[in-house]
């Protein structure tokens, strides 16, 4: 990949090899340690390295290929824009980020993990394509514009049975073997909650030891399925980084416990699909929520017309698989651009919160959407509302029904196509990278619809 245009800059601090000497003296017990980027689909891809040549990695980082960034959800390349065959299959240099040196406590060795930032190998700059330097980008635009995001994330998933049945399908899993496993929903119910409080209990020690800042667990509409919410912070990039460490801790802590955790959108046919909302306010300088204070209720109204006018351009970011259209025909799923106060039914739903509280909720995307791409989408809609003059609506009252949404880009490819050719959203995040995401997204998905599904033989034999 060398003469691949890169970033200007740096991303974020990196990491200096005293941080691995203080850490492996305080944790004499780690064997090994998981070195690792976030690539486009918000999937960690990295190296398990051996305790010996750990040190290494905080001098001169550890070597794979450079294409794991533009990967798709298996992890395998396409050869979009001549980058992963074509070329060679180059390798990049993942170095360290600071601060992100962290045990790994569900792992069956003791291991440490490191997130790190792919740099190109020969001038250690940055890639264009890196989808944490694109959101750090869209930041530095709002904050630039007087614009300081506070957001959190919201991510729900489901637990199942590692086991396949005999049809191929997956089941919800067993809160503790050889129990039963649930056969009802139980929405907000604290007992689905304590029937699952061993591995609530697991994923909360590890996010702690990660520093990831969780502040609560509901079990939701799906049977087997919860939800776990983390803490506004005033830095976009680290609040990405946490859904994604979230959704690494979630999978590690199920798959030692004889259990599976799924963030696939719609993972079963007859039940709700999972789903990543943001929840976004603006603050000035100091951190005072610009929302909350006067003239807040008119900003807040220019943030979410951005929204709007972006949120059929971002589709294919906010669902970028194949099964994650299948979640847009299910309850509380919008596919319309309505808001509206305290209304789960709407896409952009303003809580009940007032003052240092005020935000707007965004709940269009799936528990599948890079949550650094989907965060730079975001942002950018809310900038983009707030220094260009658009269109106000009233908000919606009561359920709004989505099936009218006529002009809902309906389908990945719909969804792609848009999102590669929106003039709106090209002027935040690059054009090039666009036509990358989306044209890796289609083979994808070209590559799924090779292979027969087990339906088609009911319908068609």
């Amino acid at each position: 990949m060398t003469g691949v245009p890169t970033m200007q800059g740096a991303i974020s601090d990196l990491a200096p090899p005293a941080d691995w000497a203080d850490f492996i003296r305080a944790n004499p017990q780690v064997t090994g340690l998981d070195a690792f980027i976030i690539d486009v689909n918000g999937n960690t891809l990295g190296k398990r390295v051996p305790l010996a040549d750990a040190p290494k990695v905080f001098t001169e980082g550890v070597q794979f290929s450079a294409s794991a960034l533009i990967a798709d959800s298996r992890g395998l390349g396409h050869d979009v824009h001549g980058m992963g065959t074509s070329d060679g299959d180059p390798d990049g240099t993942a170095l360290p980020i600071r601060g992100s040196l962290r045990l790994a406590p569900w792992t069956l060795a003791p291991t440490a993990q490191v997130l790190c930032e792919m740099r190109h190998v020969d001038t250690r700059a940055p890639y264009w394509f890196d989808p944490r330097g694109l959101l750090a980008d869209v930041v530095r635009r709002c904050r630039a514009a007087g614009m300081h995001p506070v957001v959190a994330c919201e991510l729900e998933f489901y637990l199942v049975d590692p086991l396949r049945g005999a049809d191929g399908r997956i089941r919800p899993a067993a809160a503790t073997p050889g129990a039963p496993a649930p056969t009802r929903a139980a929405n907000l119910s604290m007992d689905a909650v304590e029937a699952h409080a061993a591995f609530l209990g697991e994923v909360d020690r590890a996010a702690a030891a990660q520093g990831v800042p969780l502040c609560g667990v509901v079990a939701e509409y799906g049977i087997g399925q919860h939800e776990i919410n983390l803490r506004h912070l005033a830095d976009p990039l680290a609040a990405a980084d946490h859904a994604v460490l979230l959704k690494r801790i979630v999978k590690g802590v199920a798959r030692s416990m004889g259990m599976q955790a799924t963030f696939m959108a719609k993972p079963f046919a007859g039940q709700p699909g999972s789903g990543q909302h943001v929840h976004v306010s603006l603050a000035d300088a100091d951190g005072n929520n610009r929302f909350g204070a006067a003239g807040g209720e008119e900003l807040l109204r220019r943030a979410i017309t951005g929204m709007q006018a972006m949120m059929y351009d971002s589709i294919g970011i906010f669902a970028p698989n194949f099964n994650s259209h299948r979640r847009f025909h299910g309850q509380f799923v919008p596919k319309t651009r309505d808001w509206g106060h305290n209304n789960r039914s709407v896409a952009f739903r303003v809580p009940a919160a007032r003052g240092p509280g005020r935000r707007v909720e965004h709940r269009v995307a799936g528990a599948d959407a890079s949550p650094h791409l989907l965060m730079a989408a975001i942002l950018a809609a809310a900038l983009h509302g707030v220094t260009h003059t658009l269109p106000e609506t009233a908000p919606a009252e009561g359920r709004v029904d989505g099936s009218g949404a006529g002009d809902f880009p309906d389908g990945l490819w719909a969804a792609l196509e848009r999102t590669r050719h929106s003039a709106p959203l090209a002027e935040y995040l690059p054009r090039r990278f666009l036509d990358l995401f989306c044209e890796m997204k289609q083979r994808e998905c070209a590559a799924l619809l090779g292979d027969i599904i087990p339906a088609e033989y009911d319908f068609y034999l």
